[in-house]
């Protein structure tokens, strides 16, 4: 998918256009954000947590590539395989490989944004390898057909009823709307794939350079039947989740469920560190590695980089008005909201996904809810001056922008303005509001212009005092 202009109106409208979705949304996103302030605000010297992980997660991107390679050399040492991939589509030509190497025809996996950056699950799927989402929320916009809608509820579109729907498809049966029967049915029919499946695969929330170790957060036990079920573990990470130390690891995971979920720390956090060793119980017999770069290297160096500092909390759309109304879907692809808007057209192209610049309103919510405080602001506006630099903006955009910087460059032509507008809106205006042939994006209609600036005003009050 793609979100121009065009496309992300479009999808937004549907999107907004939708009770049913609406009331999802905002549902899920009033739950995150309360809890995520609740338990900050419980959370002792937050504040400089917060600062410290920024400053940690800074100076690890500017020496990526010697914990890369001090990760690659302990993971190895622990007997797993790492392998470092360009861009996706290596990225799944070496878990297709790795697949076809063990003859594997059934694969579960645990959530992973990356996977879904790379349309991993499409290839195996065209090789004849069967892939089963196993996270509960990612399962259902399998069974769906779609894509993630959020970062950490990738399902939080969904009413129960619609999900009741999919699980009785599922199911071979009508399954009532009883949230503890659904998860049952949930549960029976993927430990049957977990059993079956000749491979695992993840994600990594957190890479740990000293000790080779992928930490994997889940509030699910699938991620950890994935990892160990399995003979064959694969854990695809893009190369951004470097820490050098387990402490570093350890300050990402005291803000990244706290603003994420609210949770003190999520129900389940993994470590998983090469294959099974001798005597174990359980674990896979082989542990592949796969660090994804697609274009993330070009950003080091660059206004763009604090864009990797992002430990993936979902926070930034929990209190964005934009993702708020337009749902995740309308940003075509599987990052949304404000950190989406930044690193996808980074990842795939300013041209593929012009709209998501402006995709926002500037109004700074996201910065305060980073717990890494990310300037995403910034890099909307940073991505907008880009457009027009490339050449990227439309010709009657560029146009309205040379017209407004023109008008605001002199004075007398920008008062002129407002006049010349009050003047124009006669046949328009009726009891100070302005009824025009299209609706506003509020559907309500607009106030009437004042038939006199501030300034003239202020000058009369002036003069008569």
């Amino acid at each position: 998918m793609t979100a121009t202009v065009r496309e992300f109106t479009s999808r937004a409208k549907v999107a907004i256009a939708d009770p049913r979705l609406q009331s999802a949304i905002e549902g899920a996103t009033n739950h995150f954000r309360q809890g995520r302030e609740q338990a900050l605000a419980a959370l002792p010297n937050a504040g400089a947590l917060r600062d410290h992980t920024k400053a940690m997660r800074a100076a690890t991107l500017a020496r990526l590539d010697e914990h890369l390679d001090t990760f690659a050399r302990n993971a190895r040492a622990a007997g797993a395989e790492v392998h470092f991939a360009a861009d996706g589509h290596e990225a799944n030509r070496i878990v297709l490989e790795i697949a076809r190497r063990h003859g594997i025809t059934l694969a579960v996996k645990s959530k992973s944004m990356a996977t879904e950056e790379t349309h991993l699950n499409r290839t195996l799927e065209e090789a004849g390898i069967t892939t089963v989402e196993t996270d509960l929320g990612e399962w259902i916009i399998q069974l769906a057909g779609e894509t993630p809608s959020h970062i950490i509820g990738p399902a939080i579109h969904k009413t129960r009823e619609q999900v009741a729907e999919l699980l009785s498809l599922a199911a071979g049966q009508p399954l009532p709307t009883d949230v503890p029967v659904l998860t049952a049915t949930a549960r029976r029919l993927l430990r049957e794939r977990f059993l079956a499946a000749g491979m695992g695969i993840s994600g990594g929330n957190i890479a740990i350079a000293e000790s080779g170790t992928v930490v994997l957060v889940t509030n699910e036990g699938n991620g950890r039947l994935v990892t160990s079920a399995p003979p064959v573990h694969v854990a695809v990470v893009g190369i951004e989740k470097i820490v050098p130390t387990w402490n570093d690891a350890a300050a990402v995971l005291a803000l990244l469920a706290r603003s994420a979920t609210g949770q003190p720390l999520s129900i389940y956090t993994s470590f998983v560190t090469g294959p099974a060793r001798p005597g174990d119980p359980d674990g896979p017999r082989e542990v592949h590695i796969v660090f994804l770069d697609n274009r993330r290297s070009a950003q080091l160096g660059t206004k763009y980089a604090e864009a990797l500092q992002c430990i993936r909390c979902g926070a930034c759309l929990n209190v964005c008005p934009v993702y708020r109304e337009a749902g995740g879907h309308a940003y075509g692809s599987p990052y949304s909201g404000p950190i989406g808007a930044v690193i996808t057209p980074l990842l795939s192209g300013l041209a593929e996904y012009s709209a998501l610049p402006h995709a926002s309103t500037l109004c700074g919510a996201c910065l305060d809810a980073c717990p890494v405080r990310i300037d995403l602001p910034r890099m909307l506006l940073e991505l907008r001056a880009d457009e027009v630099a490339t050449g990227e903006a439309g010709p009657i955009e560029r146009l309205i922008f040379k017209a407004t910087a023109l008008l605001m460059g002199h004075a007398r032509l920008w008062g002129l303005g407002p006049r010349l507008a009050a003047r124009l809106q006669a046949p328009f205006q009726r009891d100070r509001t302005l009824h025009l042939p299209v609706e506003s994006a509020a559907g309500r209609p607009l106030p009437a212009l004042a038939t006199r600036s501030f300034h003239e005003r202020w000058k009369e009050i002036n003069r008569d005092a």
